[in-house]
């Protein structure tokens, strides 16, 4: 598998020469401009605060304003024609790792169902999903840390449960994809501000705010495997008052033939018990109290009931229900002129309820589990001096998991009962930024957390970055971690799997690691190359049916994420990611770690001109270790073959305010292996109208 990574480095360059130049621009660049008319913002997220090693302009580091040489500059004032996808977001300071965006217009481009649709376009992420709103069971990982190794906000909220296993993990369909305005991915210092377990990242969803005139926005999709989907948002302003409503519903069957060997393949040959039906909802209300404070409310809400798509033979049908609920109300105030200090004070609950159920043979199981948690965080910004900032706060987070678990079968009677446990966890965390001169920065941060399970730990984190010239960068970053064992995997046996609990487990301790170039190649070629590594101990899985501390996993990867403007109206964008996350320890030491491809690469090629759209995009992945459940005659060193993917997608205007919209998937028609034997439907088609009033 190494080989493809051999391949696609050779490949790049070529790329690079092959692609004509654009010119580089940011939306959010655009957004941030026009604040300067509205109120102020309410909604903490990665970029609107400025984090530690803060962002240039797109990638790299400039030097002050006064010395710019317009002549040697990108032009960032070009019609923005599509993108694709808006690498950072500029500033006036650079950034020790790279920041990543996409925002609500190419969102709707790529014809996104679901938080798992957007980031697997984004450069590091690996997600093998299986068709629209497939369940959490199928894996997602960022530069191959797990979903649960990552730290999930939304409006800078953690969103993320103390629950870990996969019908308990955090779930990519609990937001209605309407109601997103933008989703930006970090790392490196972001462990620090948001929590000591981002092996992986920091996934931020910022949602809409309502501006201007009421509008109302809808849209309604009908495809192939019975895919229906409608949305509907609703928002605006009023003096002091701004209002965003959105509603989401989804369904489909996923019923398609698979191949004879595929897992979950019923006597008539076809995928099953894989369908899915989802309904969210979304409201925000913000009130601008006076120029310096603000209040703003938000709540979003699941319901989804769906069948567990299975790695295993024989044929399973387990169901799972998940309805949740986050609520959030934040006050943010300037305690001084300008934005050299500022204090946002946030509440937040959250609440998630998981059941499986279903036969196993004559017998029957079910279990649920009931997470609440409380938090608070206050977090303030604070300039010191033009070269110093100081970002420093408190975080408090509550925990309280209910599970209950019935088998019918006499070899797991012994282990009904209900559990009933709490975890209490504070954090505090700093990190300092020094802008040593116009071309260099550092920024140190610390996180010491206090858990009522796993005591006392800190996590400390620095970050670098050199402007060798305007158009040239380098940055590294290091960021120690800590996960702890969640609630489900200490207490809580798994009537699906049939995994036992284990109270003695240790948390997976380690570190991660970034180093990185940003180069400006001309006007129209803007790009980021990372090289990134973890080590993390102690990682947690499942031995002989019980939770285990099975050993060290090394990472080691390179990430490269280009964007460039071929012509008016016509732009594109290239990432790649190569991954090598190695089991140190063990049975299985020396083998990749299971569901994680060496190679990824993501392409798109774009136009829109006067309300019509088209968008191409390429997909190459290298294929996975097959691991858990894997069919009898597999090994241990099996991969899934590779594949490329090919989607369509478009916009035909029928009015100002109505279009047509359309998207192919899997244009090349092959029915390749996703992950572990599962395989994709072929082609697939979606059609729909969307309209604005």
């Amino acid at each position: 598998m190494k080989k493809d990574f051999l391949l696609l480095t050779v490949a790049l360059p070529g790329l690079l020469i092959a692609f004509p130049s654009f010119a580089a621009e940011s939306e959010i660049e655009q957004r941030n401009t026009d604040k300067s008319t509205e109120v102020i913002s309410d909604i903490q997220s990665l970029s609107e605060v400025e984090l530690p090693a803060t962002n240039a302009e797109l990638l790299t580091q400039q030097s002050a304003p006064s010395e710019v040489n317009p002549e040697t500059q990108p032009d960032y004032t070009d019609d923005a024609d599509i993108s694709i996808e808006a690498i950072a977001e500029p500033d006036n300071l650079p950034q020790s790792t790279p920041t990543y965006v996409i925002d609500k217009e190419e969102i709707q481009k790529q014809g996104a169902t679901s938080l798992a649709d957007i980031l697997k376009r984004m450069p590091g992420f690996a997600i093998n999903d299986v068709g629209h709103g497939a369940d959490t069971h199928t894996g997602t990982y960022y530069r191959g840390a797990s979903i649960n190794q990552s730290v999930f906000l939304i409006n800078g909220r953690p969103i993320n449960n103390n629950v870990n296993t996969y019908h308990g993990g955090t779930d990519l369909n609990s937001i209605p994809v309407e109601a997103i305005e933008r989703v930006e991915l970090y790392s490196g210092t972001a462990s620090a501000l948001y929590g000591s377990s981002a092996f992986g990242g920091v996934v931020n969803i910022i949602t809409k705010e309502g501006y201007g005139k009421p509008q109302l926005s809808a849209s309604a999709e009908f495809g192939s495997l019975s895919l229906n989907n409608q949305q509907v948002t609703y928002g605006g302003s009023s003096n002091n008052v701004k209002y965003n409503f959105s509603f989401e519903r989804f369904f489909t069957d996923n019923r398609y033939r698979v191949p004879v060997g595929a897992a979950n393949r019923d006597e008539q040959g076809f995928l099953f018990n894989a369908d899915t039906a989802t309904s969210t909802y979304f409201g925000s209300i913000g009130l601008d109290l006076d120029k310096k404070n603000s209040l703003n409310l938000d709540v979003t809400a699941l319901s989804s009931r769906r069948g567990l798509i299975y790695f295993g033979f024989p044929l399973q049908r387990d169901r799972l229900d998940h309805d949740g609920l986050n609520v959030g109300l934040s006050w943010k105030t300037r305690l001084g002129n300008g934005e050299s200090s500022n204090l946002t004070t946030s509440i937040g609950y959250n609440q998630d309820y998981f059941s499986t159920y279903g036969p196993t043979g004559a017998f029957y199981r079910t279990g649920t589990l009931d997470t609440q948690q409380l938090t608070a965080r206050v977090d303030h910004e604070w300039k010191i001096t033009s070269n110093n900032k100081l970002r420093w706060g408190l975080d408090l987070k509550n925990t309280d998991l209910i599970g209950d678990v019935l088998s019918t079968n006499p070899s797991r009677i012994a282990n009904n009962g209900t559990e009933d446990r709490s975890l209490f966890n504070t954090a505090l965390f700093a990190v300092n930024t020094w802008n040593i001169n116009d071309n260099f920065l550092i920024d140190l941060g610390l996180r010491q957390t206090f858990d009522s399970q796993f005591g006392n730990y800190l996590n400390p984190s620095v970050g670098l970055r050199y402007a060798v010239t305007p158009l040239v960068a380098v940055r590294g970053s290091w960021a120690g971690a800590q996960r702890n064992p969640g609630l489900d995997q200490l207490y809580f046996y798994d009537t699906v799997h049939g995994w036992e609990p284990n109270p003695d487990l240790r948390p997976e301790t380690g570190s991660t690691w970034s180093a990185g170039v940003d180069v400006n190649f001309s006007q129209n070629l803007i790009g980021q190359f990372t090289y990134f590594g973890s080590s993390i101990g102690d990682r947690l899985g499942v031995t002989a049916g019980r939770w285990e501390n099975i050993g060290l996993v090394d990472t080691n990867g390179l990430e490269a994420a280009l964007q460039l403007r071929i012509a008016g109206g016509w732009s594109t964008f290239l990432n790649y990611t190569y991954t090598d996350a190695q089991i140190k320890t063990g049975s299985e030491r020396g083998l990749q770690l299971g569901l994680i491809p060496y190679s990824v690469l993501q392409t798109g090629l774009g136009y829109e001109k006067s309300g019509w759209q088209a968008n191409l995009y390429v997909t190459y992945n290298s294929g996975a270790r097959r691991s858990i459940f894997a069919n009898s005659t597999d090994k241990a060193t099996d991969f899934a073959p590779s594949f490329v993917n090919l989607d369509l997608s478009g916009r035909v205007p029928l009015t100002s305010n109505l279009g047509l919209t359309f998207y192919l998937e899997n244009l090349l028609g092959e029915q390749y292996e996703r992950v572990n034997r599962i395989y994709s439907p072929g082609f697939t088609f979606r059609v729909g109208l969307s309209a604005n009033f």
